[in-house]
């Protein structure tokens, strides 16, 4: 039987399907390679490298986005080809370049090395595009904990910094009980399921399908619902969803913006790219327990992030607050998807609606982040839509689409949501949504005022003075959060390319 399975496997090794990890990963080794052979002076050309290898896997990935998909299990089940598995492919390498955008703003300001963090950038997005096409616990594990640690040394990667440290500490620790919690229901499902002998090949319990078919012959096991719970709960830790977002404002303040933009948009939609998979193929037939736990979870992480976010003056613990506010979004579109599944896709469009927002948010926040990178409150934004107009505009945009207002991109997201959770007959979560939505203006609008609007009438001697100095935008600068800005506006009149690609 094992030399039948290693035949099995060994067929199944179609390395071609894996060639944009494949070079994600090559670049980011390249880079250190790169940094150890070049002379001092032009390694500030080396990150130039991560932006146009990330860059080409992203136009070779969007062009051949019908040719490479077909619903094949490779590399002995660890690996599944889908329709999902390549729009997270787009998704996370179009943040992966924001992000190196971002850092070429905020790295020359401190003195830690830069061609490192780019190449864990590289490594963590190879490891993301893996989780997402995962097929197979063992994967999902490997890659998730790849992340992970990556994610571990980014938060931290201001190591001058003792908020930076705590940050970093507080996310290793909490980190690494999600990880726990999640491993433990892995072992779970695993004892429940066992070996499995179909055609003369062993098969583990740790391949979705043989799972999500044990649970339908026996939906009642209690070990399988137990470890299946504790799985939610370690990706719920990933999403930030109640009562697992404890770590989010401590760790989003003290990490350096382009990590905090990373955490909050990749991290986030990693995690709902497994929930998705292992909600709709694996644990469908335990949705009379799944429903109720993950409504309840929808309803108080909404609730929670929006009311915490309310009293809020640092910037970047209330994106923190206001994403686990979104999470809770996310997660009625996910329950909405078990009956009706063009709620899937809504996810995913709510999902790039959010990363043009937010990285146009984040964008604004690299340029008006002076040298403590953790210290951003909402008085720095005094005065900047008069001194930088497009900041301003960038920022109004941006929080403006994260808000719902219309006819922005968000407004489009948050309807496309609302219409899959009233067609799935989730009345009591879309009022609860709609009464987080109405909450959160007041906070992402106190953010605009700030920037805005003066509340009183400052001398004359301060009226130039500017309360934080802001950093000169370069043209590709300027460019991304124009087209940030743009694609924002323009998704909201005209949804039409990106539903016709996530929709077909």
């Amino acid at each position: 039987m094992s030399t039948e399975l290693l035949k099995v496997v060994a067929d199944s090794n179609q390395w071609w399907a894996l060639a944009p990890e494949i070079m994600v990963a090559c670049a980011a080794l390249g880079l250190l390679v790169l940094e150890i052979f070049t002379p001092k002076e032009h390694h500030r050309f080396i990150p130039h490298v991560a932006v146009v290898v990330l860059a080409m896997v992203l136009v070779t990935v969007a062009l051949n986005f019908d040719k490479t998909w077909g619903g094949e299990e490779l590399f002995g089940s660890l690996i599944k080809l889908s329709a999902s598995g390549q729009i997270a492919r787009v998704f996370f390498l179009l943040s992966s370049l924001l992000v190196c955008f971002l850092a070429t703003i905020c790295l020359p300001r401190t003195r830690m090395p830069r061609v490192e963090f780019y190449h864990i950038v590289l490594v963590v997005t190879a490891a993301l595009m893996l989780l997402a096409q995962s097929n197979h616990f063992v994967m999902f594990f490997v890659a998730l904990e790849t992340v992970t640690i990556g994610f571990y040394i980014l938060v931290s990667y201001f190591r001058d910094n003792a908020l930076t440290l705590e940050a970093g500490l507080k996310y290793l620790v909490l980190g690494a009980l999600s990880s726990a919690l999640m491993l433990f229901g892995i072992v779970l499902i695993y004892g429940a399921v066992g070996r499995v002998v179909i055609e003369g090949v062993v098969h583990t319990g740790f391949e979705y399908g043989i799972v999500a078919d044990f649970l339908r012959h026996n939906p009642d096991n209690f070990l399988a619902v137990a470890g299946a719970l504790l799985v939610l709960g370690g990706v719920a830790f990933k999403i930030g969803a109640f009562p697992f977002q404890i770590w989010i404002p401590d760790v989003y303040q003290g990490a350096p913006t382009p990590v905090t933009a990373f955490l909050a948009v990749s991290s986030k939609a990693a995690g709902f790219a497994v929930l998705l998979t292992l909600v709709l193929n694996v644990f469908s037939p335990l949705a009379y327990v799944v429903v109720p736990v993950l409504s309840v979870l929808a309803a108080a992480t909404i609730i929670v992030g929006n009311l915490s976010a309310l009293s809020q003056r640092n910037a970047k613990r209330l994106m923190g607050l206001s994403g686990v506010s979104h999470a809770g979004y996310l997660l009625i579109g996910v329950i909405a998807a078990l009956s009706v599944p063009a709620a899937a896709n809504a996810v995913w469009f709510y999902l790039f609606t959010y990363l043009l927002a937010s990285m146009a948010v984040f964008g604004v926040m690299a340029h008006v982040a002076g040298a403590d990178d953790t210290a951003q409150e909402l008085d720095h934004y005094e005065k900047l839509a008069r001194q930088r107009p497009l900041l301003g505009t960038v920022l109004a945009v941006g929080l403006g689409s994260l808000a719902g207002i219309p006819p922005l991109a968000g407004f489009m997201g948050k309807l496309l949501l609302f219409v899959a959770a009233f067609q799935a007959g989730l009345y009591w979560l879309l009022a609860v949504a709609i009464g987080g939505v109405v909450l959160s203006i007041y906070y992402y609008f106190g953010w605009i005022k700030a920037a805005w609007f003066e509340t009183w009438s400052p001398s004359p001697a301060t009226a130039q003075a500017p309360a934080r100095s802001v950093a000169a935008t370069t043209f590709v600068g300027r460019a991304v959060l124009t087209a940030l800005a743009l694609a924002t506006v323009l998704l909201g009149f005209y949804q039409e390319p990106l539903t016709s690609w996530l929709m077909p």
